[in-house]
Protein backbone atom coordinates (compact mmCIF):
# COMPACT_ATOMS: atom_id res chain seq x y z
CA UNK A 1 0.00 0.00 0.00
CA UNK A 2 1.17 3.67 -0.82
CA UNK A 3 2.61 5.76 1.99
CA UNK A 4 2.37 9.40 2.07
CA UNK A 5 5.99 9.98 2.32
CA UNK A 6 6.51 8.87 -1.23
CA UNK A 7 4.54 12.03 -2.71
CA UNK A 8 6.17 14.48 -4.98
CA UNK A 9 4.64 17.33 -5.79
CA UNK A 10 5.53 18.81 -9.13
CA UNK A 11 5.48 22.26 -10.10
CA UNK A 12 5.26 22.36 -14.42
CA UNK A 13 5.75 25.12 -16.56
CA UNK A 14 7.19 24.98 -20.42
CA UNK A 15 10.96 24.78 -19.90
CA UNK A 16 11.33 23.45 -16.26
CA UNK A 17 10.03 20.49 -13.54
CA UNK A 18 10.34 21.91 -9.81
CA UNK A 19 10.23 18.50 -7.63
CA UNK A 20 9.87 18.60 -4.28
CA UNK A 21 10.25 14.76 -2.63
CA UNK A 22 7.84 14.86 0.96
CA UNK A 23 9.91 12.15 2.19
CA UNK A 24 13.44 14.15 2.75
CA UNK A 25 12.44 17.09 2.15
CA UNK A 26 14.66 17.79 -0.81
CA UNK A 27 14.06 20.11 -4.24
CA UNK A 28 15.28 19.67 -8.06
CA UNK A 29 14.49 20.81 -11.27
CA UNK A 30 14.53 18.84 -14.11
CA UNK A 31 13.69 20.38 -18.07
CA UNK A 32 10.21 19.53 -19.62
CA UNK A 33 11.97 17.91 -22.30
CA UNK A 34 13.05 14.45 -22.73
CA UNK A 35 16.18 14.66 -21.15
CA UNK A 36 14.41 16.41 -17.60
CA UNK A 37 12.19 12.67 -17.96
CA UNK A 38 15.37 10.60 -18.05
CA UNK A 39 16.54 12.38 -14.93
CA UNK A 40 13.49 12.70 -13.27
CA UNK A 41 13.02 8.71 -13.52
CA UNK A 42 16.57 8.32 -12.08
CA UNK A 43 15.48 10.64 -8.91
CA UNK A 44 12.42 9.13 -8.18
CA UNK A 45 13.84 5.16 -8.61
CA UNK A 46 15.17 5.49 -5.20
CA UNK A 47 11.93 6.18 -3.75
CA UNK A 48 9.50 2.45 -3.09
CA UNK A 49 5.83 4.08 -4.10
CA UNK A 50 6.38 7.76 -6.03
CA UNK A 51 3.30 8.95 -6.23
CA UNK A 52 3.49 12.38 -8.36
CA UNK A 53 0.78 15.47 -7.85
CA UNK A 54 0.67 18.37 -10.22
CA UNK A 55 -1.46 21.29 -11.56
CA UNK A 56 -3.93 20.34 -14.20
CA UNK A 57 -1.94 22.89 -16.66
CA UNK A 58 -3.07 21.23 -19.77
CA UNK A 59 -0.27 20.63 -22.56
CA UNK A 60 3.04 21.26 -20.36
CA UNK A 61 2.25 18.33 -18.48
CA UNK A 62 2.32 15.67 -21.55
CA UNK A 63 5.39 14.79 -21.26
CA UNK A 64 5.36 14.27 -17.67
CA UNK A 65 1.82 12.32 -18.14
CA UNK A 66 3.46 10.02 -20.53
CA UNK A 67 6.65 9.34 -18.69
CA UNK A 68 4.39 8.37 -15.73
CA UNK A 69 2.13 6.28 -17.30
CA UNK A 70 5.37 4.25 -19.04
CA UNK A 71 7.06 4.12 -15.51
CA UNK A 72 4.26 2.50 -13.76
CA UNK A 73 4.30 6.05 -11.71
CA UNK A 74 0.70 6.93 -9.66
CA UNK A 75 0.00 10.66 -10.40
CA UNK A 76 -2.71 12.94 -9.59
CA UNK A 77 -3.44 15.91 -11.47
CA UNK A 78 -5.11 18.44 -9.27
CA UNK A 79 -7.21 21.80 -10.24
CA UNK A 80 -5.05 24.59 -9.47
CA UNK A 81 -7.64 26.76 -8.08
CA UNK A 82 -7.40 24.03 -5.11
CA UNK A 83 -4.11 24.13 -4.82
CA UNK A 84 -4.19 27.67 -4.57
CA UNK A 85 -7.06 27.46 -2.13
CA UNK A 86 -5.40 25.34 -0.33
CA UNK A 87 -1.93 27.63 0.52
CA UNK A 88 -4.24 30.12 1.21
CA UNK A 89 -5.47 28.13 4.03
CA UNK A 90 -2.58 27.43 4.94
CA UNK A 91 -1.30 31.05 5.20
CA UNK A 92 1.35 30.30 2.56
CA UNK A 93 0.70 33.96 0.08
CA UNK A 94 4.14 33.85 -1.36
CA UNK A 95 4.40 31.95 -4.60
CA UNK A 96 7.10 30.53 -5.95
CA UNK A 97 8.03 27.13 -8.06
CA UNK A 98 10.06 25.69 -5.23
CA UNK A 99 7.21 26.98 -2.72
CA UNK A 100 4.29 25.37 -4.76
CA UNK A 101 5.73 22.18 -5.63
CA UNK A 102 5.91 22.06 -1.64
CA UNK A 103 2.40 23.15 -1.43
CA UNK A 104 1.08 20.10 -3.27
CA UNK A 105 2.48 17.54 -1.18
CA UNK A 106 1.01 19.21 1.66
CA UNK A 107 -2.24 18.78 -0.03
CA UNK A 108 -1.57 15.77 -0.98
CA UNK A 109 -0.98 14.43 2.51
CA UNK A 110 -4.05 16.44 3.78
CA UNK A 111 -6.68 15.56 0.83
CA UNK A 112 -5.38 12.59 -0.54
CA UNK A 113 -5.99 13.14 -4.26
CA UNK A 114 -7.11 9.90 -6.07
CA UNK A 115 -4.81 8.85 -8.65
CA UNK A 116 -5.70 9.68 -12.63
CA UNK A 117 -6.07 7.49 -14.99
CA UNK A 118 -2.60 6.68 -17.03
CA UNK A 119 -2.43 8.52 -20.00
CA UNK A 120 -1.41 6.32 -22.83
CA UNK A 121 0.26 6.97 -26.06
CA UNK A 122 -3.04 7.54 -28.21
CA UNK A 123 -5.17 9.20 -25.50
CA UNK A 124 -2.44 11.93 -25.64
CA UNK A 125 -2.47 11.98 -29.27
CA UNK A 126 -6.38 12.00 -29.31
CA UNK A 127 -6.15 14.73 -26.77
CA UNK A 128 -3.44 16.84 -29.27
CA UNK A 129 -5.99 16.54 -32.12
CA UNK A 130 -9.36 17.42 -29.96
CA UNK A 131 -7.01 20.45 -29.07
CA UNK A 132 -6.41 21.78 -32.11
CA UNK A 133 -9.66 21.35 -33.86
CA UNK A 134 -11.03 23.83 -30.78
CA UNK A 135 -8.29 25.84 -32.03
CA UNK A 136 -9.69 26.12 -35.56
CA UNK A 137 -12.82 26.41 -34.51
CA UNK A 138 -11.83 29.49 -32.60
CA UNK A 139 -10.09 31.18 -35.56
CA UNK A 140 -13.13 30.71 -37.43
CA UNK A 141 -15.40 32.14 -35.06
CA UNK A 142 -12.91 35.17 -34.86
CA UNK A 143 -12.67 35.54 -39.30
CA UNK A 144 -16.62 35.29 -39.22
CA UNK A 145 -17.06 38.37 -36.90
CA UNK A 146 -14.60 39.74 -38.68
CA UNK A 147 -16.89 39.66 -41.89
CA UNK A 148 -19.18 41.65 -40.21
CA UNK A 149 -16.52 45.10 -40.24
CA UNK A 150 -16.54 47.77 -42.90
CA UNK A 151 -13.61 46.01 -44.98
CA UNK A 152 -12.14 46.66 -48.47
CA UNK A 153 -13.63 44.39 -51.06
CA UNK A 154 -9.66 42.85 -51.00
CA UNK A 155 -10.08 41.78 -47.19
CA UNK A 156 -13.73 40.99 -47.24
CA UNK A 157 -12.24 38.47 -50.26
CA UNK A 158 -9.53 37.32 -48.00
CA UNK A 159 -11.22 36.58 -45.10
CA UNK A 160 -13.84 34.86 -47.00
CA UNK A 161 -11.18 32.57 -48.35
CA UNK A 162 -9.64 31.86 -45.17
CA UNK A 163 -12.80 31.00 -43.55
CA UNK A 164 -12.92 28.24 -46.65
CA UNK A 165 -9.54 27.17 -45.79
CA UNK A 166 -10.36 27.19 -41.95
CA UNK A 167 -13.28 25.02 -42.96
CA UNK A 168 -11.16 22.45 -44.79
CA UNK A 169 -8.70 21.72 -42.20
CA UNK A 170 -11.46 21.71 -39.46
CA UNK A 171 -12.98 18.64 -41.78
CA UNK A 172 -9.92 16.98 -42.25
CA UNK A 173 -9.33 17.05 -37.69
CA UNK A 174 -12.38 15.60 -37.95
CA UNK A 175 -11.46 13.05 -39.81
CA UNK A 176 -8.39 12.61 -38.10
CA UNK A 177 -9.75 12.50 -34.67
CA UNK A 178 -12.41 9.75 -35.83
CA UNK A 179 -9.92 7.59 -37.39
CA UNK A 180 -7.46 7.77 -34.31
CA UNK A 181 -10.57 6.64 -32.25
CA UNK A 182 -11.36 3.72 -34.80
CA UNK A 183 -7.97 2.77 -34.59
CA UNK A 184 -7.94 1.69 -30.98
CA UNK A 185 -10.70 -0.66 -30.10
CA UNK A 186 -11.13 0.80 -26.08
CA UNK A 187 -11.54 3.79 -27.70
CA UNK A 188 -13.70 3.25 -30.29
CA UNK A 189 -15.97 1.16 -28.05
CA UNK A 190 -16.07 4.41 -25.57
CA UNK A 191 -17.69 6.22 -28.63
CA UNK A 192 -20.17 3.76 -29.80
CA UNK A 193 -21.18 3.98 -26.22
CA UNK A 194 -21.48 7.41 -26.12
CA UNK A 195 -22.71 8.13 -29.33
CA UNK A 196 -25.60 5.67 -28.81
CA UNK A 197 -26.48 8.56 -26.40
CA UNK A 198 -29.50 10.78 -28.08
CA UNK A 199 -27.91 14.32 -27.97
CA UNK A 200 -24.24 13.24 -27.95
CA UNK A 201 -22.38 13.15 -31.28
CA UNK A 202 -19.44 12.22 -32.68
CA UNK A 203 -17.76 15.67 -31.94
CA UNK A 204 -18.93 15.69 -28.34
CA UNK A 205 -18.12 12.24 -27.74
CA UNK A 206 -14.65 12.87 -28.76
CA UNK A 207 -13.94 15.65 -26.14
CA UNK A 208 -15.26 13.36 -23.66
CA UNK A 209 -13.40 10.47 -24.20
CA UNK A 210 -10.13 12.77 -24.99
CA UNK A 211 -10.09 15.48 -22.08
CA UNK A 212 -12.41 13.68 -19.44
CA UNK A 213 -10.65 10.18 -18.70
CA UNK A 214 -12.06 9.49 -15.82
CA UNK A 215 -15.89 8.94 -17.52
CA UNK A 216 -16.60 5.56 -16.15
CA UNK A 217 -13.99 5.43 -13.13
CA UNK A 218 -15.29 7.54 -10.27
CA UNK A 219 -19.06 8.52 -9.18
CA UNK A 220 -21.73 10.28 -9.75
CA UNK A 221 -20.85 13.18 -7.55
CA UNK A 222 -16.92 13.43 -8.28
CA UNK A 223 -17.94 13.47 -12.50
CA UNK A 224 -20.30 16.02 -11.76
CA UNK A 225 -17.44 18.41 -9.94
CA UNK A 226 -14.82 17.73 -12.25
CA UNK A 227 -16.65 18.74 -15.39
CA UNK A 228 -17.96 21.69 -13.51
CA UNK A 229 -21.46 21.26 -13.27
CA UNK A 230 -22.12 20.34 -9.72
CA UNK A 231 -24.48 22.98 -7.56
CA UNK A 232 -22.39 24.71 -5.07
CA UNK A 233 -23.38 26.03 -1.98
CA UNK A 234 -23.39 30.02 -0.52
CA UNK A 235 -24.95 29.33 3.42
CA UNK A 236 -23.48 30.84 6.22
CA UNK A 237 -25.54 31.45 10.04
CA UNK A 238 -28.76 32.20 8.93
CA UNK A 239 -28.22 33.39 5.35
CA UNK A 240 -29.23 30.87 2.38
CA UNK A 241 -27.48 31.79 -1.06
CA UNK A 242 -27.96 30.56 -4.17
CA UNK A 243 -26.21 27.76 -5.49
CA UNK A 244 -23.46 27.63 -8.75
CA UNK A 245 -21.69 25.79 -10.49
CA UNK A 246 -17.46 26.58 -10.39
CA UNK A 247 -14.48 24.81 -11.35
CA UNK A 248 -14.47 22.20 -13.91
CA UNK A 249 -12.99 21.44 -17.36
CA UNK A 250 -13.90 24.61 -19.03
CA UNK A 251 -13.72 22.66 -22.81
CA UNK A 252 -15.60 19.99 -21.61
CA UNK A 253 -18.51 21.95 -20.06
CA UNK A 254 -19.06 23.51 -23.23
CA UNK A 255 -19.16 20.43 -25.49
CA UNK A 256 -21.41 18.65 -22.88
CA UNK A 257 -23.61 21.89 -22.77
CA UNK A 258 -24.24 21.94 -26.63
CA UNK A 259 -25.37 18.16 -26.50
CA UNK A 260 -27.47 18.95 -23.85
CA UNK A 261 -29.03 21.54 -26.04
CA UNK A 262 -29.90 19.33 -28.50
CA UNK A 263 -30.75 16.35 -25.76
CA UNK A 264 -33.32 18.73 -24.69
CA UNK A 265 -35.11 18.04 -27.94
CA UNK A 266 -34.18 14.56 -29.02
CA UNK A 267 -33.31 12.40 -25.70
CA UNK A 268 -36.60 12.19 -23.70
CA UNK A 269 -35.06 11.33 -20.11
CA UNK A 270 -33.62 14.85 -20.45
CA UNK A 271 -36.32 16.50 -22.27
CA UNK A 272 -38.88 15.42 -19.94
CA UNK A 273 -36.31 16.30 -16.57
CA UNK A 274 -35.81 19.96 -18.42
CA UNK A 275 -39.54 20.13 -18.83
CA UNK A 276 -40.35 19.60 -15.28
CA UNK A 277 -38.12 21.77 -14.15
CA UNK A 278 -39.52 24.68 -15.72
CA UNK A 279 -43.38 23.44 -14.83
CA UNK A 280 -41.29 24.00 -11.49
CA UNK A 281 -40.60 27.92 -12.32
CA UNK A 282 -37.26 27.37 -12.50
CA UNK A 283 -35.07 29.61 -14.84
CA UNK A 284 -33.88 27.86 -18.14
CA UNK A 285 -30.05 28.29 -17.36
CA UNK A 286 -30.43 26.18 -13.67
CA UNK A 287 -32.54 23.74 -15.55
CA UNK A 288 -30.06 23.44 -18.77
CA UNK A 289 -27.66 23.17 -15.78
CA UNK A 290 -29.39 20.36 -14.21
CA UNK A 291 -29.70 18.68 -17.75
CA UNK A 292 -26.22 18.56 -18.24
CA UNK A 293 -25.69 17.34 -14.75
CA UNK A 294 -27.97 14.54 -15.60
CA UNK A 295 -26.85 14.10 -18.95
CA UNK A 296 -22.90 13.16 -17.94
CA UNK A 297 -24.39 11.03 -14.97
CA UNK A 298 -25.81 9.17 -17.46
CA UNK A 299 -22.91 8.92 -19.32
CA UNK A 300 -20.22 8.33 -16.83
CA UNK A 301 -22.60 5.11 -15.80
CA UNK A 302 -22.86 3.80 -19.23
CA UNK A 303 -19.28 3.90 -19.79
CA UNK A 304 -18.69 2.32 -16.06
CA UNK A 305 -21.02 -0.77 -17.50
CA UNK A 306 -20.16 -0.28 -20.85
CA UNK A 307 -24.03 -0.26 -22.08
CA UNK A 308 -25.27 1.23 -25.02
CA UNK A 309 -28.23 3.85 -24.57
CA UNK A 310 -31.21 1.29 -25.87
CA UNK A 311 -30.17 -1.15 -22.75
CA UNK A 312 -30.00 1.76 -20.91
CA UNK A 313 -33.89 2.52 -18.92
CA UNK A 314 -32.56 6.18 -17.62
Amino acid sequence: MMTSNDYVGVDVSKQHLDCFVGSNQSHWRVGNNANGMAELVRRLSGLSHPHLICEATGSYTRLLMGEASRQGFAMSRVNPRQIRSFARACGQLAKTDRIDAAIMVRFAHAMQPPVSPPADATSLQLADCVRRRRQLIDMLVMEKQRLEHPETEEVLADIAEHITYLKSRIEAQDRLIQTRIEADTRLARRSQVLCSVPGIGATTAAVLIAELPELGQIGQKQIAALVGVAPINHDSGLARGQAHIGGGRLSVRCALYMATISAIRVNPPIKAFYKRLREQGKPAKLAITAAMRKLIIIANTMIEKDTLWKANPD
